[in-house]
């Protein structure tokens, strides 16, 4: 390591005196002016990586569904995957050093984490449109300079696509192309081996509204969009030529305030949807006849895939493990529905998608959605085999044929990450070959009504919680109470649970009415501002 290029280029990208980050599982994010020195270290912390493990390792410069003026940035291990925990710690510790110790820490994590300095590392940089984007992927590639690390930078992409990008890299191109070519391949050829059995000829058009969130979605949809068979039609909202990133739009501003993007004319039963700025989360969303709207969300779309790709399995006659992975915040309807009416079993895991990827990995096939849009759907090694070699060998018609609609969703779905563009268009497919409309979709249970609250607090840490993030354990007395104030109604639940990133205290409350909802989480986070040190003035309802 050359310590006076290290030196040299580190006083280049400073770091703000008193700056402390933290690594989480969005990475770090922060206003885009205090993430120079981040983007440096995080580029010598990816070389490191991929001298460790002999590796392809992914950067990706993005803030998600924050607004235009945050960036972050996240570092992606080689199967497409977040990365690994150990190497979270190291990246926080790397993003607060003091300049004259930057040396040392690096020495150190060569140390622990036995880090070959004469291997080879390779790095792939990928971006989103805010405008602080390409002069802070700039400071990457500086950082990975430095270490002597090769890099190839994609330049503007989804999160999914650079996921993608590094998994196929690092399969050998088993798992496509590690071109964007190659990925528009890939999912366009699958779409449309899968709506060529759905489309009885002289079929209208399918039409679909997208909300891109005035972010990198809309470049890339219109790249795709020669791939795509002529029976699609993509109407493209909030393109970013005009307004800006995640503003009164996106999959998070629809979710969260329960009404469409600005920007976007719904006419009743139009199919619409949401990306977020990023493309790795997707809702949709109609009006109704009389005019009402109806967010159908990550929860719907996780039941949607889950009927019909438990409707092949029984078809192909194969003794493959299905299951749902939720958190704590997927409405209780759906947990009901598919337990109960599917006979899925449903797994709840601790909030954060690292925690649901997880958990769908361990069976043959595994879906995971949250509720706020983000999810997907993973097969193991063995039942991918199986499928693939049935939908080639098997002499039964309607056994090879099922196997064949599975072998194409598998090449559609996007198993590194929640992708957008992979989403929606399985998504479309499953509608057109089940011949459903999205008020049909919508009704196929109905969701609970709830409210989400935060209450502000001295310090998130007083509150632990266990089962998944549905019990607290501390403060004392504070799960008695909710206990006791959620027995008061009917069909009801609540949670509470420290955000991962700020001094508030997050708070879930489902009823069997509106009002209910709102007056329970009301009541919890009265309980919280009394037992957990809330700061500032008392919840109102």
């Amino acid at each position: 390591m050359d310590s006076e290029a290290l030196k040299k280029y580190s006083a280049l990208h400073p770091k703000p005196a008193g700056l402390t980050l933290q690594y989480g599982t969005a990475g770090f994010r922060a206003n885009a002016g205090q993430l120079d020195h981040v983007m440096f270290r995080m580029g010598l912390l990816a070389v490191l990586r991929s001298k460790a493990i002999v590796s392809t390792i992914g950067v990706m410069v993005t803030a998600s569904h924050n607004p235009e003026e945050d960036n972050g940035v996240k570092l992606v291990d080689p199967l497409g995957e977040m990365l690994h925990p150990s190497w979270e710690e190291y990246a926080t510790q790397l993003a607060n050093a003091e300049e004259r110790e930057l040396q040392k820490i690096i020495t150190e994590i060569c140390q622990k984490a036995a880090v070959n300095q004469h291997k080879d590392a390779s790095v792939f940089i990928g971006r989103d449109t805010r405008p602080s984007s390409e002069k802070l992927s700039q400071s990457v590639i500086d950082g990975i300079s430095v270490l002597g690390g090769q890099y190839h930078d994609y330049g503007l992409v989804t999160t999914p696509q650079l996921h993608y990008l590094v998994c196929c890299q690092n399969t050998q191109g088993q798992y496509g192309k590690a071109t964007l070519e190659g990925y528009y391949e890939k999912l366009s050829k699958a779409f449309t081996e899968l709506i060529k059995q759905s489309l009885s000829p002289g079929e209208s058009q399918r039409h679909l509204k997208i909300d891109c969130a005035n972010g990198i979605g809309a470049l890339k949809l219109s790249e795709m969009e020669p791939y795509f068979p002529k029976e699609i039609l993509i109407h493209l909202y909030n393109d970013g030529t005009k307004e800006k990133l995640n503003h009164l739009c996106g999959a998070d501003y629809v979710k969260v305030h329960q009404k469409p993007p600005r920007g976007l004319d719904m006419k009743p039963n139009e199919r619409c949807c949401s990306f977020d700025g990023d493309a790795d989360r997707i809702v949709y969303y109609y009006k109704d006849a009389t005019g009402h709207f109806h967010l159908i969300d990550g929860d719907k779309i996780a039941t949607l895939i889950s009927i019909f790709l438990k409707e092949l399995l029984a078809k192909v006659g194969q003794t493959l493990e299905m299951a749902v992975v939720q958190t704590a915040y997927a409405n209780g309807s759906s947990t009901r529905y598919l337990e109960e009416t599917l006979k899925v079993p449903v797994h709840c895991v601790k909030t954060g998608v690292k925690h649901l990827h997880h958990k769908a990995q361990e069976f043959d096939v595994g879906v995971y959605f949250e509720a706020n849009g983000h999810g997907t759907v993973l097969f193991s090694k063995a039942a991918e085999t199986k499928i693939r070699q049935l939908a080639k060998e098997e002499k039964d018609d309607g056994k090879r044929e099922a196997a064949k609609v599975l072998a194409n969703m598998i090449d559609l779905i996007n198993q590194t990450v929640g992708d957008a563009v992979s989403d929606m268009l399985v998504i479309e497919a499953i509608l057109a070959l089940k011949g459903l409309t999205v008020e049909q979709w919508d009704t196929i249970y109905t969701d609970l009504p709830n409210r989400l609250l935060k209450v502000q607090v001295a310090d998130r840490r007083v509150i632990d919680t266990t089962d998944a993030e549905r019990r607290a354990v501390t403060p004392p007395g504070l799960q008695e109470k909710i206990d006791a104030l959620v027995k008061k109604y009917k069909l009801s639940r609540a949670f509470v649970r420290p955000s991962g990133t700020e001094d508030v205290v997050r708070i879930y409350a489902e009823a069997d009415t509106q009002e209910n909802a709102d007056a329970l989480a009301h009541e919890v986070s009265l309980a919280v501002y009394n037992l957990a040190g809330g700061k500032g003035a008392p919840p109102q309802p």
